[in-house]
């Protein structure tokens, strides 16, 4: 008997010997944060050892030691201690903001594709020493200083990482926190691919549908399809100069609003656009949904005029035909004709939608949940949706951290249709984060939703996100200390 617990002794001694030397590594990697690295020293001192002297394995040690700790945290004593960033190479630039507790606990969140991380650092003098699990709360404080599309990048970066912490403080999925879930699964929609040959295109559909499995496309059908040819576009002029958002300053053409440009398409235009229509709704079929966005910018009337061209083709949406502001507008095109139309993706807080929503202007609702408010607000849209027979899908082009915010959202909005994928083919993108409960991220064009897995149900694989960082800044979650002191005082009435 002695003889079996000695050597029982001297195995918990090399498993013990290996456990120090594995905390000593973590504590003195650069990438472990204050909180995690202090917890560390604390059980090397400890003196978890001890219980060796009693024949425990190491695994038993810590469960003994641990028995009565609450896993989950002290949530009422949670309080935001730090947050910190990295500038992913998702979309041109993409950050991954992390909010700190005192109680180890962490939060991700995305600031927006295209969207400045500063809009999230302004607000973290904010909300320091804040109980993160006050999500409401900590939203109002901040909410005021969101703005329309990606200006609201930095408010809801952070709601995101609050419901992230608050569902790993109770130990539960952020979509129970909203009051639970109706499906178990997210249906995802992805672009459509393209090639100059119709047989590699065809090539391409296909693993699109039947390899990766996805049963919700979305194609462009723009009028830059047409500027060299000849005879289908009044006053090509102006796409010479060119119409993407990207190009030109705030003043240019490639920033004004849809009617103000004097474009118009031809009858020879529409059959062209309608032919790129005809070739792909071919290849896809019409079990699919197929989706339409980026048109170029032209006016309400040829707005109308290209819906009709397209009503044949039984299209799921016509999205964005004119800005979101334009109301009566986007009521007009709706009502003139069959396809359904819908906007959202740089709509922020539900105050905004309500007019698009009261007067039936569109078909669909398509918040981007990185600009319209966050989970919640997010879902409020939804439901006030709902209420007046009006659908919603959702716009996503970031990484993984907001892909998985939607998810949960989606989850539990009862008349939502269908979520943006907007890397499909951006091979790394998945391996940027690992799920905590061992699901896949995406499968056969759904993503599955984390029935036990809390907060947002991922975590970063460092070493994936450091591969990606963007060019301009190559820092990993470094301190923000310059953004700890609040030097304004916020309230907005007297």
């Amino acid at each position: 008997m002695k003889s079996i617990i000695k050597q029982i002794a001297e195995q918990n001694k090399v498993r013990e010997a290996k456990a120090a030397s594995e905390r000593q590594a973590e504590i003195e990697s650069p990438s472990t944060n204050d909180n995690r690295r202090s917890f560390l020293k604390k059980t090397a001192l400890g003196g978890m050892a001890m219980t060796s002297l009693l024949g425990l394995s190491f695994e038993d040690s810590m469960a003994q030691t641990t028995s009565k700790v609450q896993k989950a945290s002290a949530p009422s004593d949670l309080k935001i201690t730090d947050m910190r960033y990295c500038l992913t190479a998702v979309m041109g630039g993409t950050a991954i903001i992390r909010i700190e507790t005192n109680q180890g606990i962490y939060g991700l969140g995305e600031v927006r594709d295209a969207a400045d991380v500063r809009y999230a650092l302004f607000l973290k003098s904010r909300i320091l020493g804040e109980n993160p699990c006050n999500v409401e709360r900590i939203f109002k404080i901040i909410k005021q200083f969101g703005g329309q599309a990606r200006q609201a990048g930095g408010v809801c970066a952070v709601e995101m990482a609050l419901w992230d912490i608050c569902g790993k403080a109770y130990n539960v999925p952020a979509w129970q926190l909203l009051g639970g879930r109706y499906r178990d699964s997210i249906r995802i929609y992805a672009d459509t691919p393209e090639s100059t040959s119709p047989e590699e295109q065809l090539k391409l559909i296909k693993f699109r549908t039947e390899t990766q499995g996805y049963s919700w496309l979305k194609m462009d059908v723009s009028i830059n399809k047409l500027k060299d040819i000849p005879g289908t576009i009044v006053n090509p002029e102006i796409l010479k100069r060119g119409t993407s958002q990207w190009q030109g300053n705030d003043m240019s053409y490639a920033n004004t609003r849809h009617p103000f440009t004097g474009i118009q398409i031809t009858e020879k235009g529409l059959d062209e656009l309608a032919k790129l229509v005809d070739n792909v709704r071919s290849m896809v079929g019409y079990e699919i949904p197929m989706s339409t966005d980026h048109y170029g910018h032209f006016d309400v009337n040829n707005c109308i005029r290209l819906g009709k061209a397209l009503d044949k083709y039984r299209l799921a949406w016509l999205e964005d035909m004119v800005p979101w502001q334009y109301t009566e507008q986007h009521k007009t095109i709706t009502d003139a004709i069959e396809t359904p139309t819908t906007t959202g993706e740089d709509i922020y807080l539900l105050e905004y939608f309500k007019p698009l929503i009261d007067n039936h202007a569109v078909d669909i609702i398509h918040p981007d949940l990185a600009s319209s408010g966050g989970l919640l607000e997010t879902k409020r849209i939804g439901d006030y949706a709902e209420e007046k027979g009006i659908s919603m899908a959702m716009h996503q082009a970031g990484t993984p951290v907001s892909f998985m915010a939607n998810v949960h959202c989606a989850a539990a909005t009862q008349n939502f249709l269908a979520l943006e994928h907007h890397s499909v083919d951006v091979t790394w993108w998945e391996g940027l984060v690992k799920t905590t409960d061992g699901r896949k991220l995406i499968d056969k064009g759904y993503a599955p939703v984390p029935l036990t897995a809390p907060g947002l149900g991922i975590e970063l694989v460092d070493e994936e996100v450091k591969k990606h960082l963007h060019a301009k800044d190559g820092s990993f979650f470094a301190p923000t200390k310059e953004w700890d002191e609040k030097r304004s005082h916020d309230r907005i009435y007297s």
